[in-house]
């Protein structure tokens, strides 16, 4: 199976790589929250979560789960906050994993760049999972 093949049949790799646009989104909003619109770092963290996450909802329903992917403006609204809700939890459980591995592993899993690898990871998985079982579902 080719590397295409496998990106159009696995939800899980086109979720990834939404995800991946999505942190670079991230940081391009964040750049302009700071410098252009003059938003403290709080504020612009905030603004630039919420562009990410309609943008990875967006992807995410045009490329990952787009059979399932609500129809009417108000299912598209609840499932926006679903979304929302589901990535807040997900940043979560992948802030988790790192604060964890950076206070208690032994080296080297106590490393930041480290610690941010697996939190990544298990922030990703969780997102895939409540994005597939609860925030797009057919019906």
């Amino acid at each position: 199976m080719t590397l295409l093949q496998r990106l159009r049949d696995s939800q899980f790799l086109r979720f990834a790589i939404v995800g991946g646009a999505g942190f670079f989104v991230n940081e391009a909003v964040l750049y302009g929250a700071l410098h252009l619109l003059k938003l403290n770092p709080y504020a612009g963290g905030i603004f630039a979560f919420l562009v990410t996450v309609t943008f990875t909802w967006g992807g995410n329903r045009l490329l990952t789960f787009r059979g399932e992917a609500a129809r009417t403006l108000r299912d598209m609204l609840e499932e926006w906050f679903k979304f929302v809700a589901a990535n807040t939890l997900g940043f979560c459980v992948n802030y988790a994993v790192y604060a964890a591995l950076v206070t208690f592993a032994p080296a080297p899993l106590n490393s930041p760049y480290i610690a941010l690898a697996f939190g990544t990871l298990a922030g990703l998985i969780f997102n895939f999972t409540l994005s597939k079982r609860f925030v797009f579902r057919a019906g």
